[in-house]
């Protein structure tokens, strides 16, 4: 039986630890101790925090496995690469783990490349920047987080300061990064690379609450761009994954298009994309099996070729009251349409970042219109 290491145990990691156990691979799974699923439907949980890529490889070479993976977090590629690197699995580079993992890094690639990204500036306080530096609005993140954790847009200089610290707290290297506001609507790009080759998935529109915090409240596979818009996606996407050196397994782009349509690249990670665009929304619209696709290339085996399949899907998420009505009328009206739910209590007024929020739905179906009508 093959062994599959899983790095991270939370409800984003379920759907890969199921698909592996359906498959006959046997699981082991690593995480910081804190009752989340994954540590109970793992054949084999060890309490070992993803940072600490140190004892999870000693663990791994222990336990001999055959392959490292995870989806939906940009932190666990850092122990999953390290430790593909040095048991000569399949991943990828530690040069490439350290460009995609740190968004300084990320831009300072982009940069290099001539890729469409815009100016940013790491920081490690607002002294670190002068009037005139960076054209406003920015946005101002951590330099080595995800879901929507410590972002803040700023309208002027005299909200740098607060915004800086909130970043910094959210993050590990205690540094954030200000860069230039994008203007345009934003999407999310899937692909899955095989020793270098990519080949595009899917392309997802998201709904956000907008700034200042920019947590994302749903997602539509796929997306409604013109042929000429998408192949412009497709050659920045691929050639900015060419430039940070991912070359195994999935990744997720983010960028936006304004309205003359110019690309801009906001980040990519080298992992599927979370909120269950990858886990569920590009099977739904696409027919391929992203999850299958990123177990079998961490075993070393190339994705297979998937029938294909044209639908529509969405995920909505539960923020407010609004978000949970309209959940409970698809289900009295429209519950055919309902692939998946995990709905919860709202408890709280507000929602800052996406760990906030309370639960989700999925919805599919052949009308686009049917789906779109239920999303923000």
């Amino acid at each position: 039986m093959k062994k599959l290491a899983i790095v991270g145990a939370s409800y984003l990691q379920e759907p890969l630890i199921q698909k592996a156990k359906k498959k006959g691979i046997e699981t082991h799974v690593f995480a910081w101790a804190a009752g989340d699923v994954g540590e109970k439907s793992a054949d084999f949980f060890y309490p070992i925090s993803t940072r600490d890529k140190e004892k999870i490889l000693e663990k791994c070479r222990e336990i001999r496995v055959d392959g490292i993976c995870t989806i939906s977090s940009d932190l666990a590629v850092i122990a999953v690469n390290y430790v593909a690197y040095h048991m000569g699995l399949i991943g990828n580079s530690p040069e490439c783990t350290k460009k995609s993992t740190n968004k300084h890094l990320m831009r300072e690639c982009f940069k290099e490349h001539g890729l469409p990204s815009p100016k940013s500036i790491l920081v490690e306080s607002v002294a670190d920047l002068k009037e005139g530096d960076l054209r406003f609005p920015v946005i101002v993140k951590p330099l080595d987080r995800s879901g929507s954790r410590g972002i803040t847009k700023v309208e002027d200089f005299s909200g740098l300061e607060g915004a800086i610290k909130l970043a910094k707290d959210q993050g590990f290297e205690k540094k954030a990064l200000v860069e230039e506001f994008i203007s345009g609507k934003e999407y999310s790009v899937e692909y899955v690379s095989w020793q270098g080759k990519h080949k595009f998935l899917a392309l997802t529109e998201k709904f956000t609450t907008g700034a200042p915090s920019y947590v994302e409240t749903a997602h539509f596979e796929p997306a409604d761009v013109d042929e000429e818009t998408l192949d412009r996606i497709k050659d920045v996407v691929e050639r900015s994954l060419d430039a940070l050196g991912i070359e195994n397994g999935a990744s997720h782009s983010e960028l936006k298009v304004d309205e003359e349509g110019n690309v801009g690249l906001i980040e990519i990670g080298g992992r599927m994309g979370g909120d269950c665009i990858g886990s569920h929304l590009v099977e739904l619209t696409t027919g391929t099996d992203y999850l299958e696709a990123v177990i079998d290339i961490a075993l070393g085996n190339p994705p297979k070729e998937y029938e294909k399949k044209e639908g529509f899907a969405a995920v909505r998420f539960i923020l407010t009251k609004k978000d949970k009505e309209i959940f409970e009328d698809i289900l009295k009206t429209n519950s055919d349409l309902i692939i998946e739910d995990d709905v919860h209590e709202i408890t709280r007024d507000s929602v800052t970042q996406s760990g906030e929020r309370f639960g989700f739905f999925i919805i599919s179906g052949n009308n686009k219109e049917q789906i779109r009508k239920y999303l923000p």
